[in-house]
């Protein structure tokens, strides 16, 4: 890619530097071509420029869409609009109640549901043709995956969505303590190119269901499946509510510019700055999904085989492309000689001789990944023990094992988002613990050990935004754990009831009654203000920490019943006497 500056009249050509280390899974473009004339459709690139590392920028041109939600009325309208007017519209459906009842949510989220289950075909081209990525990773990580969360969250929506009623003390025995589960208003939602669909479409539900409406950017990356959201959600959703704004860093930049209630971004930490900083003008609220130098650490307890298996399992899914890889290893030398005779065996049942051959190894995103993983390998020649070969036109890497790795080393400066796993000798777990904390909090920390001790000592002595022991990236397959980073690696979480939580602001409300018992007893707070008026409020507001006063009120009215009740028979048998 060379310096062009390419202009005319239809076009606009900006090179972007490439994305590095812990930016490797950042949304940044390689080129965008960007047409300026609404009256074609995409853009196709210069002879001159490799087309395969250019997104295809779609213009929101006019055109009829059939928005089909559900809801009776063939909506056809118009799509000509700028990102300015497609938030305010956003803005005004909110403002409508449109989103707010749990009918107009679930009949969105059910469509979203038909749209996955009609289209599953057409999302594992999508993802085959970005990532080549193989039919098992793209259903069990991707499209499996989005259908399993949504059919929980419509299951679960009307508890959600309830207003919670906590514990309240003696003083405020006679009163109703709710906390109402509002939406915060128009969300935005920024997707990642690694996994296109989840990343984004995930989020996207959980904003919805806490009766959102949502401006979703997918990323310029990967062009298949910006394409397939673009084109087929507004078929399903309501275009009133749910809008989908296409394009690169311009796009993206314009968004910022514009008042969200939330933010919601997957990508890498120095464009995650970007994002936080566009959020605090206008104190919007987010949640930044960002990445790091997640860390393994194996001792000479485990089973070897069983723990090389996982490990590299979830080290080269998607050619390595995945926020929570494991980005390197710490153990004993004797533990890397046993690990790295166990990872040749198995990589080679997996990927035959010819890892290239191999139709489950997927492929870097473009060229400029490509070229920075490409710059790891070739400083790191010496100390590859297993893999090391590529080919720049196919844009594919070998899973590679480096051993002897030290601190100082390349490919430990930044996330590797990509094939390669290096491992760095250390003598003991308390050496390895403080390699950890030397560094970035990692979004995950890997632990493979059958000692309580081990565990015990790395759970209480790290910081990490999850943890995940004897395997890797299985804990993002359990919906009641919430998944998100800490310091460099993230802010917030989701997953599960998460992402409704995420997307609903804790309304806290007291609602008082006009009974003369609870305004006899408040009283005192009103002037003149006296010694016994002080002692008797404090009283009231003393903590007791006795049995719950929860069931206080239902005791109340059991006694009042049964006072009634022994009344009444009291009576008529005083009246059957007479």
């Amino acid at each position: 890619m060379s310096d062009n500056n390419f202009n005319n009249d239809k076009y606009t050509l900006v090179e972007m530097p490439a994305p590095t280390g812990q930016d490797a899974s950042a949304k940044d473009s390689d080129v965008h071509v960007i047409d300026i004339d609404a009256d074609v459709d995409q853009v196709v690139a210069p002879v001159d420029i490799d087309n395969s590392d250019i997104p295809v920028i779609h213009i929101d041109k006019p055109t009829q869409v059939n928005t089909m939600n559900g809801n009776g009325i063939n909506n056809l309208k118009p799509k000509s609009s700028s990102i300015a007017e497609s938030v305010q519209r956003a803005r005004d459906t909110f403002n409508r109640g449109v989103t707010r009842p749990i009918k107009w949510r679930l009949q969105q989220l059910n469509n979203l549901l038909r749209m996955y289950e009609e289209n599953r075909n057409a999302m594992i081209e999508a993802l085959q043709k970005d990532l080549r990525r193989s039919k098992m990773e793209a259903v069990l990580l991707e499209v499996d995956y989005l259908i399993n969360d949504l059919k929980s969250t419509i299951h679960h929506l009307e508890d959600w969505a309830k207003p919670e009623k906590p514990e309240k003390g003696f003083v405020n025995m006679l009163d109703e303590v709710v906390i109402y589960n509002d939406p915060y208003g128009v969300a935005l939602v920024i997707g990642a190119w690694n996994y296109p669909l989840q990343l984004l479409l995930l989020p996207v539900s959980g904003a919805i269901s806490a009766g959102n409406t949502v401006i979703l950017k997918p990323s310029e990356l990967s062009v298949a499946c910006a394409n397939f959201v673009a084109e087929t959600l507004p078929k399903y959703l309501d275009n009133d509510a749910v809008i989908v704004i296409e394009g690169g860093p311009q796009e993206t930049t314009e968004l910022l510019k514009q008042k969200f209630d939330y933010i919601f971004f997957t990508g890498g930490t120095s464009i995650g700055k970007i994002i936080y900083e566009a959020a605090v003008k206008n104190l919007t609220p987010v949640t930044l999904e960002l990445g790091g130098k997640s860390p393994v650490y194996i001792d000479n307890t485990v089973d070897m085989v069983v723990t090389a298996k996982r490990i590299l399992w979830g080290k080269f899914i998607n050619a390595g492309q995945t926020c929570i890889a494991p980005d390197y290893v710490l153990c004993t030398r004797e533990v890397q000689d046993k690990f790295v005779a166990a990872a040749k065996k198995i990589l080679k049942e997996w990927y035959g001789s010819d890892a290239q051959k191999s139709p489950d190894l997927g492929r870097i995103i473009n060229g400029r990944h490509f070229n920075r993983l490409q710059a790891i390998v070739d400083a790191s020649k010496d100390k590859i023990v297993i893999g090391g070969s590529y080919d720049a036109n196919d844009k594919f890497i070998e899973p590679t094992i480096l051993t002897d790795v030290t601190a100082t080393d390349k490919i430990m400066q930044d996330e590797i988002f990509g094939p390669l796993l290096p491992i760095v000798p250390i003598e003991n777990a308390f050496e390895a613990i403080q390699f950890i904390n030397e560094r970035e909090k990692p979004l995950v920390l890997y632990v493979f050990s059958t000692s309580k001790k081990v565990l015990s000592s790395i759970v209480d002595n790290t910081s990490s935004g999850g943890m995940c022991v004897n395997d890797t990236m299985m804990h993002m397959g359990v919906e009641t754990l919430p998944f998100g980073g800490v310091g460099a690696s993230g802010i917030g979480a989701y997953h599960g009831k998460k992402t409704f939580d995420t997307f609903t602001h804790k309304k806290s409300c007291l609602i008082k009654n006009f009974s003369p018992i609870g305004e006899k007893l408040a009283s005192g707070r009103y002037p003149p203000y006296t010694d016994s008026n002080i002692n008797f409020l404090s009283m009231l507001m003393r903590k007791r920490f006795g049995p719950s006063l929860k069931f206080v009120p239902y005791l109340l009215a059991f006694a009042l019943g049964a006072g009634v009740s022994y009344g009444i028979f009291a009576w008529q048998k005083m009246a059957s006497e007479e």
